[in-house]
């Protein structure tokens, strides 16, 4: 197992810029007008896909380096529970993200010590929880 470092600057950032996409859209969910909706809903949805499925790519990089092979089977969890979400109306669907959002930091609390990444886990619940309620405040615009 090799050691991880705290978070870097550069992680820092770029992991609080990536909530941008989040607050800004669950913002425009609420005051876009009613032809721009489902745009604002998608947009917000998509995102949420895709760093949901980021999530559980983390895993199958964990378990390249460590040998982990428990780590694959979490991996492809998240990603098929964004696709399917994106697929849901957007009150509904949003929910679902926000849920797994929240379901990711709760397995990665128990995976990143193992792992020596418990450094990150700071990090991972302000970005979890700041992105969750991002996408409740969204489902609730819905």
């Amino acid at each position: 197992m090799s050691t991880v470092p705290i978070p870097s600057p550069q992680a820092l950032r770029l992991g609080y810029a990536g909530l941008v996409p989040f607050v800004a859209g669950a913002l425009l969910v609420w005051i876009v007008l009613p032809d721009a909706h489902p745009y604002a809903t998608m947009a917000l949805s998509g995102y949420a896909a895709v760093i949901v499925s980021f999530l559980g790519g983390i895993h199958w990089g964990v378990c390249f380096r460590d040998g982990a092979p428990a780590s694959f089977g979490w991996g492809v969890v998240p990603p098929l529970v964004a696709w399917i979400a994106v697929l849901m109306p957007p009150y509904a669907g949003l929910v679902v993200h926000g849920a797994m959002l929240a379901a990711c930091y709760l397995v990665d609390r128990r995976m990143y010590p193992r792992h020596g990444l418990a450094a990150w886990l700071t990090l991972r619940f302000r970005l979890s929880a700041v992105a969750s309620l991002s996408c409740f405040v969204g489902a609730a615009g819905a």
